[in-house]
């Protein structure tokens, strides 16, 4: 196991009307700014609770943050921030408006010029404007961690950010919400918890036993959970399941002590800047075809989740790329296609080279556990994907 340091300072509020909290959370002289997206709160009765608990607070609203937190959006909500000298931020929703206030965190304090900067030069943030999140929507862990990815349309860019000033200072997490959710967002916050799992454990063997066991048992619960979740997301008990989950799989946890992937998402990101497509179903798009053309360097790691999650029997070869096909398969059941061809998008054939110029006009393609996945290695990749 590798050394590690661990820092969670957020706390937790998990379970039924937790948003009963919120008055003694917030300081009774902030100036809050409340943030959502699209509108959803209001009509699923998130808004009314929320407003309701915090009466006799000084609130300013900003809506309209999108489903992949677009720069300029929050480049108004900004000046919002510095017109009305707000103090404490609320988040109300999922992880899109988590990370959107985790950059207007960031952005509130920053002295550069150019708040873009942030994120192009990888300028961490070591004290933010304070803010809590109530959340909406299960899937990223975003309410838990202090990573955050902004796009910015424009110029077909989606960039990362983080630093030790952008973890929440508390997390309202209510599984009854997702007793509202639609089909699609609970096939993408599985997908995307499950793959933030895999990003952080498909790697090689470590002698991290614990780390291994509590991410085996992560990816087990959403196979185990999947189809109740869809069919019946009003059962809390699954629900609750469900977003303990997410929370888990990228709450800090498991990374630590392990060595960890992330090209996955790398590549799922710039899918997302050139054609909108959700991020998690970029994800479902990489993953199969990556873990095959890493099949070498990965089949160790892919064996045992084969055998020890998946129930798979064999030898070490076969068990690995049954693994494969089996997630694949597992996607799919969600109704989440698995190349880019599963999506209406122009000429997908062209996109490998596409990819591989955008990200190399960012920084050199260098991916992966082992630092060797680069260009020729994303192209081969997404070609595999079409």
């Amino acid at each position: 196991m590798n050394n590690f340091n661990l820092h969670l300072p957020t706390q937790l509020y998990f379970g039924k009307d937790q948003h009963l909290e919120l008055p003694r959370l917030i300081p009774a002289d902030a100036k809050v700014l409340m943030l959502y997206g699209g509108g959803s709160i209001k009509r699923n009765g998130i808004y009314e609770k929320v407003t309701h608990a915090l009466e006799g607070f000084e609130i300013v609203e900003f809506g309209g943050i999108e489903a992949n937190p677009q720069y300029s959006t929050l480049l108004r909500a900004l000046e919002v921030i510095k017109r009305e000298k707000i103090t404490f931020m609320l988040a109300v929703g999922g992880g899109s408006v988590i990370d959107g206030t985790k950059f207007l965190a960031a952005g509130a304090l920053y002295k550069g010029e150019e708040p873009w900067d942030i994120l192009a030069k990888g300028i961490r943030t070591e004290v933010g404007l304070p803010f809590g999140t109530v959340l909406t929507l299960p899937a990223t862990g975003s309410e838990m961690n202090s990573g955050a990815v902004i796009s910015r349309k424009e110029i077909g860019q989606k960039r990362a950010m983080g630093g030790p000033g952008l973890f929440p200072v508390f997390s309202i997490s209510d599984p009854s919400v997702v007793a509202s959710l639609p089909q699609r967002q609970l096939a993408n916050g599985i997908v995307d918890a499950f793959t933030h799992v895999m990003e952080q454990y498909m790697t090689y063997p470590t002698a991290a036993t614990l780390q291994d066991r509590i991410s085996e048992g992560i990816l087990s619960t959403l196979m185990e959970i999947s189809d109740t979740v869809m069919a019946h997301p009003k059962q809390y008990d699954v629900a609750a399941n469900f977003m303990w989950c997410c929370n888990m799989a990228l709450n800090g946890i498991i990374q630590k002590g392990v060595p960890t992937d992330w090209s996955i998402h790398a590549i799922g990101h710039e899918i997302t800047a050139a054609y909108g497509i959700d991020h998690a179903r970029t994800l479902a798009i990489v993953l199969p075809s990556l873990y095959r053309h890493k099949l070498d360097k990965k089949e160790a790691k892919l064996a045992q989740y084969g055998r020890r999650v998946l129930g798979l029997t064999g030898d070490d070869r076969a068990v690995a790329t049954a693994a494969i096909d089996k997630t694949e398969e597992f996607f799919r059941s969600l109704g989440i296609g698995t190349t880019l061809s599963d999506y209406e998008i122009e000429r997908p054939e062209s996109f490998p080279a596409q990819c591989v110029a955008a990200m190399e006009a960012q920084r050199t393609i260098i991916l992966g556990e082992h630092k060797d996945i680069r260009s020729t290695d994303v192209k081969t990749i997404l070609e595999a994907a079409l």
